[in-house]
């Protein structure tokens, strides 16, 4: 019986000809294709700058670094995420808080986020930065999240590292609802770099010190320069930045792979409408369906419905792992993990993402699984549940 993963990459004979080609030219590291990437991404998402990194996570840090967050600013973000979208603010020295999920989108709620700030507001504690992110792949309720940054003052950091050809009210997801968007290109993600981020936005100030922190801080654009330059080899640090920068061996891949972004996303589609056929009689719920976005589909996570089964949802885990089905649970809430209970957070205090995570299964999804693949997934579910 062979293995199936619950994600892996996608990779072609054009994929690793332009790496190769790459390999054969002048520039491995700081060449053309990352600016031949950026613009290509810029382009796909409707956004007037884009600026590529190491990982998402980096790309998460300085972006909070670029809106200002330091040593006394707040950032609140959702308990449902990957580590990384909490880590961001503690990296910059500021403090993290979290708003409770939707239970339905699985993503940060509106009337949570509301509240919360109704309350911040009362006690002069508001946040600085907002990190709300598109869990799944589904887009978040960025038009009332856009809303109340403009009445509070913060800045919407949208972490669509999931999101890749997500779109939302008729338009990508990173085209302008937030301040900045961060999108991720890990190997199991809708585009891939192997590792690599990047961060888009319509502000060109921003981009411009995004560009100065993922690069030591340094320039060595003479209009930009603060002093008289010596000579042409000239180069200044004007801020402390990182070396996070992506190489053009992973930018040729990542430029190769978005000319592919609509056929890996409409596999991706048409698996998780043939899991909703399947799946529609068993005691499971279901991703959300809203009529004003799309999702990008990176996961399809589905819930054990305590209403109408006993069975446990660790149940279900092992006996899909035991059939070699890559099946994994996104997330266990940050605000749980010891590092944050350290911080003073415990379990009760989010019970939305709680109840969610308690029941909650990834099941397998990428472009090239096949029906088989996912009969079998859908019939060793129902033989566990039965």
């Amino acid at each position: 019986m062979s293995h199936i993963p619950y994600s892996c990459q996608d990779i072609d004979d054009d994929d690793i000809a332009a790496v190769t080609a790459v390999l054969r030219s002048e520039y491995l590291t700081q060449g053309p294709m990352v600016a031949q990437f950026e613009d290509a991404f810029a382009r796909r998402v409707g956004a007037r700058h884009a600026v590529a990194v190491a990982n998402a996570t980096a790309a998460l840090h300085v972006a909070c670094l670029a809106l200002g967050v330091a040593a006394g600013s707040r950032v609140w973000t959702s308990p449902n995420s990957f580590l990384a979208s909490a880590n961001c603010a503690l990296y910059c020295g500021a403090s993290v808080d979290f708003v409770d999920i939707d239970p339905v989108t699985r993503s940060m709620s509106v009337a949570a986020l509301r509240g919360k700030l109704e309350r911040a507001a009362e006690c002069d504690e508001l946040p600085q930065v907002i990190v709300p992110v598109d869990f799944a792949g589904l887009p978040c309720d960025l038009r009332e999240m856009r809303e109340l940054a403009d009445k509070y003052g913060f800045a919407l950091l949208e972490d669509a590292s999931h999101a890749t050809g997500a779109s939302y009210q008729g338009q990508p997801v990173g085209s302008g609802h937030a301040h900045a968007t961060v999108f991720s290109f890990h190997a199991v993600k809708i585009v891939t770099t192997a590792e690599g981020g990047i961060v888009t936005t319509r502000d060109a100030a921003l981009a411009k010190r995004l560009r100065l922190l993922r690069s030591h801080g340094m320039t060595r654009e003479p209009r930009d320069l603060l002093g008289e330059a010596d000579g042409p080899w000239v180069y200044e640090q004007q801020l402390l930045g990182y070396n996070y920068r992506l190489t053009d061996l992973q930018a040729a891949l990542g430029w190769s792979q978005l000319r592919r972004l609509d056929a890996l996303h409409k596999a991706r589609v048409a698996l998780a409408d043939r899991y909703d056929l399947l799946l529609r009689d068993l005691p499971l719920l279901l991703p959300a369906r809203l009529p004003d976005r799309v999702s990008a589909w990176h996961l399809y996570v589905v819930e054990v419905d305590g209403a109408r089964t006993a069975c446990r949802r660790a149940t279900l885990f092992d006996a899909l792992r035991r059939a070699q089905i890559g099946a994994n649970v996104h997330y266990i809430p940050i605000h749980t993990q010891p590092y944050y209970t350290s911080l003073g957070f415990k379990r009760g205090d989010f019970p939305a993402a709680e109840r969610y995570y308690a029941r909650a299964i990834t099941l397998p999804l990428f472009p090239a699984m096949t029906h088989a693949q996912q009969d079998r997934v859908v019939d060793v579910l129902r033989g566990a549940l039965r």
